[in-house]
């Protein structure tokens, strides 16, 4: 089993740190950036988050720093029927290529991740991750860049001209450039997400329009109240997003949005991680189950 091998990661960085590309040109892709899964649509699994320095799950301020256990949980999920690929960082990935999960699946790269969660630069979110060069040298699908717009703050500019540029270079290999626009801002010293339905629509639409091309262009959105009117604001394949959801209650709530959601034309599958990977039961099989009945 694959995640017998864990145990091994390092010594095989130390002595064999090739086979990381190796394992990248051996590996079988999927058939499409949906990972050609029986429903046509998508169940990727989210791990980007320790990148950002976003290890909480609830009220354990730690979960996702224990990377044996999330290599673990990720090699679970990957491993059920239905699920299509999944999104992480460079560290992350290779890891899941030594261990040999991820044949079939769409791999998308994440690219941004120096916006760290807390800091004072936040929204100056760097790319600190992927590239695109990189991202088609690996063979994966495509990558994806959080693209936080705060009105009130001057470095938004910039990462919308570096998801821009991003945008351009990923659509230039033929690749998806998944996007996550938020309209944020400062409350309290902290970043806050607007999930109004108005603030959620005036990011698709700033989203949409970013770089010279939009044929690759998929965002990637949260489903909050009147789902219908925000997967009208954009004719771009949407997958929707799933965050820290809490305790049992939380996880219910959101099973039952993305369910309406995942009826609206224009929506491809979902993208999600700590609501799969750290369910408030601890069962990963389960509810990867579950939202794969979704689909």
């Amino acid at each position: 089993m694959s995640v017998e091998k864990i145990g091994d990661l390092t010594a095989a960085r130390v002595h064999n740190p090739e086979a990381v590309a190796v394992a990248a040109a051996a590996r079988r892709p999927a058939a499409s950036p949906l990972g050609g899964g029986e429903t046509g649509r998508a169940l990727i699994i989210a791990a980007d988050h320790p990148a950002r320095g976003a290890n909480a799950v609830g009220a354990d301020a730690h979960a996702m720093a224990d990377r044996r256990l999330l290599l673990e949980r990720l090699c679970l999920a990957l491993e059920r029927p239905g699920v299509t690929g999944v999104l992480a960082t460079a560290d992350i990935l290779e890891d899941l290529l030594l261990l040999g999960v991820l044949d079939g699946k769409s791999v998308f790269g994440s690219m941004n991740r120096g916006g760290l969660a807390g800091s004072a630069f936040e929204i100056d979110d760097r790319f600190t991750g992927y590239d695109a060069e990189t991202i088609d040298a690996m063979g994966f699908d495509g990558g994806k860049m959080l693209t936080r717009i705060a009105l009130d703050d001057p470095a938004t500019a910039a990462t919308l001209q570096a998801s821009a540029r991003a945008v351009d270079a990923l659509a230039d290999r033929r690749l998806v450039a998944m996007v996550e626009p938020f309209l944020s801002r400062w409350q309290d010293g902290r970043v806050r997400n607007d999930l109004s339905p108005d603030a959620v629509v005036k990011s698709v639409t700033i989203a949409s329009g970013l770089g010279r091309r939009s044929a690759y262009t998929w965002l990637k959105l949260p489903v909050v109240a009147d789902m219908e009117r925000v997967v009208a604001a954009t004719t771009l394949p949407v997958v929707l997003l799933g965050g820290d959801v809490g305790g049992a209650d939380g996880e219910r709530a959101v099973f039952d949005a993305w369910r309406g959601a995942l009826r609206l034309p224009g929506v491809q599958g979902l993208v999600v991680g700590r609501s799969l990977l750290y369910p408030a039961d601890g069962d990963v099989s389960g509810a990867v189950d579950r939202a794969v009945s979704l689909l």
